[in-house]
């Protein structure tokens, strides 16, 4: 298995426990990846894949060449291209990255794979993205049967160039990866609206693609819930005694802070009960529309008279698209002497869990969510949630007739969001709250556990093997 990315996003978690779940079925898995970071920290791939046969691209050495002011993609291992364009940055998007650039990048991919006895003794190939990973893998094992694992970042990537909104080498990009995808043995996407977009796209034919949900770890997300006592002390840890919050112009974690008092009079109703809490868990990348959110929260909040607090939780320092949402929260009077908004930072995934026991619903109104790996957490745990009508949620939310799960509403649409945050946490909606949160539940626990979704992907993987060995 092979993952470009050092950890830090979905399909780094897919990677992990996919990987996990297939050698509980009697594979050997070795993955390549990359890392960054010393022992212990979230980017480093021996700490977050552990247990797992490793093979490791170490990206330290080009994040200290751009740190000196050198390009971090003339490194030994050069710096991993990203699909999204930012600024301030050292993994440049993939079109701002030269074909001489490509070229060493895949040539050092090829000799960190050509190095390992384990690759070179692989039957199959499940390279995660597209990029220079696939290409050293062509050019290493011409004759080995590849499965493309798209996460759906490339397929925007690739709309966006195809659109003519590409930078310098877009065009390179776009045929490079058309030309490594129709290679494949076999390609998974995540979702329907990904698989529609992979054959578009990309020019597959659409039996060579199956879908493959993302699965969830129904175990660590089997949560009970929070006790009122329980849930203010994790709340007072994360937003008051270790804050981890991030403004737009202190990128330092901590710098948006809390105090007990405010803290109470936002999670705790006159009688000194918990109110419901909003929780958004994700990245500041566009697409996931959290201004919108939180402007679609102050307005429940002026419209509705919503008192449940909104909590963000996610946004590595530094990292945002578009308008901040802290920003926008400052702006639309949530973060005043008596905050009603609150951002929690960047924390590991091991503590998600407790995180979303201390939470109601989860609210994420993404607007082509590749596939949305926190709403299943988020089911898994008993929450209900909010998403739109568009890309990954629909086929996954709301599809048991009179069993529904979560709310589904039109992408873009403040009114319809806010009506949404005002229905979940209304005081007469409790039941209705809780019924979907079982809902939730038990629909992920018989059809998206990581056990099933690996039998599937054996599938996938024992169509390829018969492909290629009957071509």
């Amino acid at each position: 298995m092979g993952l470009l990315f050092y950890p830090r996003g979905g399909s780094a978690q897919v990677a992990r426990y996919l990987a996990r779940a297939l050698e509980t079925r009697g594979h050997r898995v070795t993955l390549a990846t990359g890392s960054l970071g010393p022992s212990g920290s979230p980017g480093n791939a021996d700490t977050f894949f552990s247990g797992l046969e490793l093979v490791v691209a170490a990206y330290d050495d080009a994040l200290a060449a751009w740190q000196a002011g050198d390009d971090p993609l003339s490194a030994s291992m050069p710096m991993h291209p990203s699909f999204e364009p930012k600024d301030g940055v050292a993994d440049r998007c993939f079109d701002e990255v030269s074909p001489a650039r490509a070229g060493h990048a895949s040539a050092a991919w090829r000799q960190l794979l050509g190095a390992s006895e384990r690759f070179s003794a692989s039957d199959l190939l499940h390279l995660h993205h597209l990029g220079p990973l696939h290409a050293a893998a062509a050019e290493l094992y011409p004759s080995r049967p590849v499965v493309t694992h798209l996460h759906g970042t490339e397929l925007k990537f690739l709309a966006r160039v195809l659109r003519g909104g590409g930078g310098t080498y877009g065009a390179f990009w776009a045929e490079r990866m058309i030309g490594l995808a129709r290679q494949a043995a076999a390609t998974i996407c995540i979702s329907p609206h990904d698989s529609s977009e992979a054959a578009r796209l990309l020019g597959l034919d659409p039996d060579s693609i199956t879908v493959v949900p993302n699965g969830v770890d129904v175990g660590r997300f089997r949560v009970e819930r929070a006790s009122g006592a329980a849930r203010l002390a994790a709340w007072r840890r994360w937003l008051v005694e270790e804050p981890l919050a991030w403004i737009e112009d202190d990128h330092r974690p901590g710098a948006l802070l809390v105090t007990e008092e405010q803290l109470r009079h936002a999670f705790l109703d006159g009688t000194g009960e918990p109110r419901p809490v909003l929780l958004y868990v994700g990245r500041f990348l566009a697409f996931k529309r959290v201004p919108l959110l939180v402007r679609a929260y102050a307005r429940a909040r002026r419209e509705h008279a919503v008192e449940a607090p909104l909590v963000v939780w996610g946004g590595a320092p530094g990292e945002w698209e578009g308008e901040h949402p802290a920003t926008v929260a400052r702006a639309c009077g949530l973060l005043g002497e008596r905050p009603s908004a609150f951002f929690v930072g960047w924390r590991g995934h091991d503590e998600l869990p407790d995180g979303l026991a201390c939470a109601d619903v989860l609210v994420a109104p993404s607007v082509d969510e590749p596939f949305g790996q926190v709403y299943l957490e988020a089911m898994s745990a008993g929450l209900p949630v909010i998403g739109t009508s568009t890309g990954g949620p629909p086929s996954f939310v709301n599809i048991v007739p009179g069993e529904e799960d979560g709310w589904l509403i039109p992408p873009d649409d403040e009114e319809a969001l806010a009506e949404a945050l005002a229905r979940a946490v209304a005081p007469a909606e409790g039941g209705e709250r809780r019924r979907r949160g079982e809902n939730a539940a038990r629909h992920v626990r018989e059809r998206l556990s990581w056990e099933t979704i690996a039998a599937r992907v054996e599938s996938v993987h024992d169509h390829a093997l018969e492909a290629r060995g009957a071509g």
